[in-house]
């Protein structure tokens, strides 16, 4: 039987079906300049970071603005709509582009990269494999990944939206390959309880990843780590030992490439080793560290790096690019696919057209539609290379040290860890002053450096007690920027103490 009438509910307005609707521009030459004074603002705004402080909180008024309106049914119109965005969205944003931005460690994003969005977004690819540029963009901006890695040439890897997402994956293959059992196809009931070792300062999207999977939490074995912040490798293999006693099969070892903290690096290469004699696999996660490897004068410190399994690491954090693009690579192919590889009628691979070649990302991660985050990472590769990168890595470095000394020499000030990267941590220690009354100190003097403008750090907890982590990760920041928070330290933290007493 051949289906040749509407279902009722469906059937089209005979009046309006014959009228050529679309969301183009109706004059096209007035949103062309609409276009060109978007990017000239954006521009202007990227140029004058300098001019404004870090961080500007919204005001009641734009709070109002932007969480009161209802939905829009009628046209405003572009013009309107950029008015807004001026007014009410593009000064209030956490700062992460400016100069003393050093929070976390975010990305403060480069012209090249906003444009090569841009050129992404008109692209409007689907980059989830096919016939297209977009494809052999990214499987190129893989390779040289691998290559930047010292991973095999015929390594697998894909593009993801960010750390937790690129070490999901990498987990998520692990697991399936280190199993002993079909995963897939009969899930976890009913099998041993499968184990996971990282440090403690792991950071918390091994967790997330392990309730995602249905392994859950119990699952992580969070093993100590020493005066520097590097897991301590003998006590993961009495975990494994132990935990093989118990009837609990130990599937995977993660070394962290600089945790989120301190930047401490774990000793990679002795990771390797364990994981190698135990039968394990070995994931680095490196969204903070690892595309050091870039510099000759940072590559030693990531030393057995090369020899993980699968490797997760962000180019939106020390690759300075925008949000958001990360990149996870996996020595062995079959595994990766093997993970994420599916069968349907309608993804089936041709050997012409449009779907020749296949969906070959869809192989490689949960994501079917998927935008082109590799375009932004070629286009930054070629036009800046590594060397003009790993340099400016080299100044980040350089700037944490000599922060970390400077800010050690201030009264009433001490540092928490070791500056093993490009991450200071460090808290306000007056003498006479009680662990707690610091951490009260510690926090307002924090708050104080965010609220006046000075600089945007963040806070964290190392060892039971509060500190200030100043992440200097910033490809925009000069000396002077940390001059100015070392000048303003001194007087914010008598005001500090006058507001707590």
């Amino acid at each position: 039987m051949t289906y040749t009438g509407y279902h009722h509910e469906m059937k089209p307005d005979m009046k309006t079906a014959d009228i050529d609707l679309t969301l183009d521009p109706q004059d096209w030459e007035a949103f062309r300049a609409l276009a060109h004074r978007m990017i000239d603002d954006s521009l202007d705004h990227l140029s004058t970071l300098r001019d404004r402080p870090p961080w500007t909180p919204p005001s009641a008024e734009v709070v109002a603005a932007l969480s009161g309106e209802p939905l829009p049914r009628a046209p405003q119109g572009a013009e309107q709509v950029y008015a807004e965005f001026l007014q009410h969205v593009l000064p209030y944003t956490a700062g992460n582009r400016h100069p003393r931005f050093w929070g976390w460690m975010k990305s403060n994003g480069t012209p090249l990269g906003m444009m090569a969005d841009m050129l992404a977004a008109s692209m409007n690819v689907n980059a989830v494999g096919m016939n297209q540029s977009a494809t052999l963009v990214e499987l190129q901006v893989i390779k040289w990944l691998a290559e930047a890695m010292g991973f095999p040439k015929d390594a697998s890897g894909i593009m993801a939206s960010g750390g937790t997402m690129a070490n999901v994956i990498g987990l998520a293959v692990a697991r399936n390959a280190r199993a002993g059992f079909d995963v897939r196809q009969n899930g976890l009931y009913g099998q041993p309880r499968l184990t996971v070792y990282g440090s403690t300062e792991t950071h918390s999207w091994v967790t997330k990843c392990l309730e995602l999977m249905g392994m859950g939490r119990e699952s992580f074995r969070a093993v100590p780590v020493g005066h520097d912040y590097r897991v301590d490798v003998d006590a993961i293999r009495r975990m494994i030992v132990a935990d093989r006693a118990a009837g609990l099969r130990p599937i995977c070892v993660i070394g962290t490439a600089g945790t989120i903290n301190t930047g401490a690096i774990d000793d990679l290469d002795a990771i390797a080793d364990l994981a190698h004699e135990e039968g394990l696999w070995f994931h680095v996660d490196g969204a903070v560290g690892s595309l050091g490897v870039l510099s000759p004068t940072l590559r030693p410190l990531f030393h057995g790096q090369a020899r993980a399994d699968s490797l997760a690491f962000d180019l939106h954090k020390w690759g300075y690019l925008p949000y958001e693009v990360a990149c996870v690579l996996v020595r062995d192919a079959k595994a990766h696919r093997d993970t994420f590889a599916t069968a349907a009628s309608y993804l089936k691979t041709e050997e012409r057209g449009v779907l020749a070649g296949g969906l070959v990302f869809a192989e490689r991660g949960v994501e079917l539609s998927r935008n082109f985050k590799a375009l932004k990472a070629w286009m930054a590769l070629k036009a800046e290379g590594t060397e003009r990168i790993a340099a400016i890595m080299q100044q980040n470095v350089a700037h944490a040290c000599r922060l970390g000394a400077a800010l050690a020499a201030l009264p009433d000030v001490t540092l928490e860890a070791p500056v093993s990267l490009n991450i200071v941590c460090w808290r306000v220690t007056p003498p006479g002053t009680t662990p707690v009354e610091q951490d009260q100190l510690t926090r307002e003097v924090l708050l104080r450096l965010q609220e006046t403008g000075t600089a945007v750090c963040s806070g964290t907890v190392l060892r039971g007690r509060t500190v200030i982590r100043v992440a200097a990760a910033n490809h925009r920041s000069r000396w002077a920027d940390f001059e100015v928070l070392l000048a303003a330290v001194p007087a914010i933290i008598d005001v500090a103490r006058r507001t707590i007493a």
